[in-house]
Parts: C-alpha cells; sequence; structure tokens
C-alpha cells in the first residue's frame, strides 16, 4: 500500500469502518448492524481488526527501527504493550461503572451479568484482582489483553517475519493448530474468559504482519493468476453470502470464534483479498481521500475503541429501557435504532477529531511552537496540518 516509512491511508480509514462497526454490531436494535460483514460472511469485524493490528504493527515498527533503532522500536511496543493493559483496566472499570448505573436504574437487561456486576457485589476484592491478572474480562474489555500481548511478541515477530517469512508462517500456523489445548494454559476463572483465543487469533495478527513486511508485488496483481484468484474469492465470498442469507437457522457456536475456526479464516481471506485488488486498483485510497473523518478515527483507534464499548452499552441499554417502557416495538422498531446509529456515529466522529486537536496542540507545546490547533486535511496517504499542506501547494 505505502512505503516501509510513511503510515497508510487505506489502513486508517479500514480500522476507522471497523472501529463505527463494532460499536454498531453492539447495539442490539442497531439498524445498520443488518448491514454489516456478520450478517453476509462467516468472519466480522474482529478478523478485519486484529489483521489490521498487524500490519499497523509491523508499519509501526519497521519506520521506527529504520528512523531511530531497532532497540528504540522494541522500547516503544513494550511501552505500547502497557498502553493497551492500562486501556483494558479502564474499559474494565467503566463496564463496572456501567453495570451498577443500569442495576441502580432497574434497567431490565443481560448487560448488567455480561458486566461482570453482580460479581463485583459479591466479591469485590476478589475480583478486581481477577481483572487485573485476566482470569475476568468485563464486556468488550476482552479484546485487549489479546492486543497486550501481541504488542509484546511484535519485536520478535516483525523481524523473523523480515527474514524467514515462510518460518513465520508455518510457526504461526503450528500455534493456531494447538491453540485449543493450549488455551487451559491461559489465566481464567472459567473455559471461556478469554472471548478470543490468543493462540489462535496470532494467526491473523501474523498474517496482517507478513501482508506489511512482504507486500504482493504488482506484477503479481497484473498477472493471469491474480484474476483467478479475484474469481474464485468472489465466488467464495458469494456462496457464503448465499448460505448466511437464505440458508443458516442458528448462530454458529461461540467456541468457533473464541478460537478462529478455518471456516472463519477462509471466508476472511476471501474478503480481504477482493479488497487487496480495490486498494491496488486506487478506488479505496480515493474513497477515503474522501471522507477523512473516518480516517481519523482510524488514527486514533484505542480511544475510539474504549469511546466506542461505552457509547454500545449506553445505547443498547437506553433502547432496552425504552422496549419495556413502551416507547417503541423493540427490537424492531428501526427508528430508534437508526437513531441510536446515528448518535454513535457522531460521537465517535468528534471524539476522534478532538482527540487528534488535542494530540497536535500538545505536541506543539511540547516543540515549544505557540499556534492554534491545526485543521487536519488528508494530502496523499498522510493527514497533515492545513498549513502545512498550503506550503507545499506553492
Amino acid at each position: 500500500m505505502t512505503s516501509p516509512t510513511t503510515r497508510s491511508l487505506e489502513v486508517d480509514f479500514f480500522r476507522g469502518i471497523v472501529l463505527l462497526i463494532i460499536a454498531v454490531d453492539h447495539i442490539t436494535g442497531s439498524v445498520l448492524s443488518r448491514f454489516t460483514l456478520h450478517q453476509y460472511a462467516f468472519c466480522d469485524s474482529a478478523e478485519v481488526f486484529v489483521f489490521l493490528g498487524g500490519y499497523a504493527s509491523a508499519a509501526a515498527y519497521t519506520a521506527l527501527a529504520t528512523r531511530r533503532s531497532d532497540s528504540s522500536a522494541r522500547r516503544r511496543f513494550f511501552k505500547r504493550s502497557w498502553e493497551i493493559y492500562r486501556a483494558y483496566l479502564f474499559t474494565a472499570f467503566l463496564m463496572l461503572i456501567g453495570g451498577g448505573l443500569l442495576m441502580a436504574l432497574k434497567v431490565d437487561t443481560p448487560m448488567v451479568q455480561y458486566t461482570e456486576w453482580p460479581t463485583f457485589l459479591a466479591r469485590p476484592a476478589g475480583l478486581i484482582a481477577d481483572i487485573a491478572l485476566l482470569r475476568q474480562q468485563p464486556y468488550l474489555s476482552a479484546v485487549l489483553p489479546m492486543y497486550s500481548v501481541f504488542a509484546l511478541a511484535v519485536p520478535v515477530i516483525v523481524p523473523l517475519a523480515q527474514r524467514k517469512p515462510v518460518v513465520a508462517m508455518f510457526g504461526s500456523l503450528l500455534v493456531w493448530l494447538a491453540a485449543m489445548p493450549l488455551l487451559r494454559f491461559l489465566p481464567g476463572t472459567y473455559g471461556e474468559a478469554w472471548s478470543f483465543n490468543p493462540f489462535a487469533w496470532q494467526l491473523m495478527f501474523m498474517t496482517g504482519v507478513l501482508a506489511r513486511v512482504q507486500p504482493i508485488s504488482g506484477d503479481f496483481h497484473a498477472g493471469k493468476f491474480a484474476r483467478w484468484l479475484t474469481a474464485g474469492a468472489i465466488a467464495i465470498a458469494l456462496t457464503f453470502a448465499f448460505f448466511k442469507l437464505f440458508l443458516e437457522t442458528q448462530a454458529p457456536p461461540g467456541y468457533m470464534k473464541q478460537n478462529l475456526a478455518t471456516l472463519r479464516i477462509v471466508s476472511f481471506a476471501a474478503i480481504a483479498w477482493i479488497v487487496a485488488r480495490g486498494v491496488h486498483a486506487g478506488w479505496v485510497g480515493k474513497l477515503a481521500r474522501k471522507l477523512p473523518g473516518i480516517v481519523t478515527i482510524g488514527q486514533q483507534g484505542l480511544v475510539c475503541f474504549i469511546a466506542g464499548t461505552c457509547v454500545s452499552l449506553v445505547l443498547d441499554s437506553a433502547l432496552r429501557a425504552m422496549g419495556v417502557l413502551g416507547l417503541g416495538r423493540y427490537p424492531s422498531h428501526w427508528i430508534l435504532g437508526l437513531i441510536a446509529d446515528g448518535i454513535a456515529i457522531v460521537s465517535l466522529l468528534w471524539l476522534a477529531r478532538f482527540w487528534a486537536d488535542r494530540k497536535a496542540a500538545k505536541s506543539a507545546r511540547a516543540k515549544g511552537i505557540e499556534r492554534p490547533t491545526p485543521r487536519i486535511r488528508v494530502i496523499e496517504d498522510r493527514p497533515v496540518p492545513a498549513h502545512a499542506a498550503n506550503r507545499r501547494d506553492r
């Protein structure tokens, strides 16, 4: 997509879209969630987000190692792992607070149980210790421990993928094959404590790393085999969509997602290749330049993820409360669902813009530059301050 030392506009764009989808997918009664990936494929936004996480991590590591040193890149990702772990604790705390508020307001929703609030009332000290030790992971915070582990592994797997991609790929496959037995070695008070088995999902992360450090060449994209791959991928995607829309009678069991089942990998691979062709053709980049707000969400991924979990919990609970009070035919009342979708999207767009401006102002102060907070405009494939873009234009 881009050179090893530049940030990919397309990746930030896709991350922004996925963060928005994660938010609406966790709002029961959402209208937009009826049109998101999980409705038409055997994968969902989780696969996309983990793959992009691997791609972005490899890009950041190689860029930092090139500009500074390998040791600087390693230190940055050790720090990043700690940042993600702190974000996990903060998200878990917000989930507990949300559960407490729902119980206090007497909102009849299963979210109270998911947030672990009843467990907190029964044994507060024990639950806090379990959360800190990753033995219990409240609703929507469970993906972050896996990312924290992956950040620690980046200094090892990225250089390996650069030097020995075949070893990296087959090693990742072997770990994935052994993922279910290895799950019992993870800390947990019950088998489903880890909603995402990191021994399985590392395969998706590694695939993203390899996509960055071993990119597909333009010659391959131009070849006949690539066209055959595209035809096959479209056929697989359409077949899976037909099955999901017309033949599937019940949701797949949870362990298929927890342990990244083969069916989910094949479904994601087919869609990923189709999208990769669109990226190569430049269509995705053109669309991303027209929607810079979504790009900004992707750039502020961690804070937008945390905010998205809170927004979806609040809106989901509000829709349930309205249904109980008779203000709508929950969950089929599409108007209320569409309003909730709009609130979620606008909230994340505003937060991303606010957070980006805040970081820009903080960076300017650190450099001793007194200037108003810059507005961001997308030029080529990187967001840059408008005044810098104007100098470039001249």
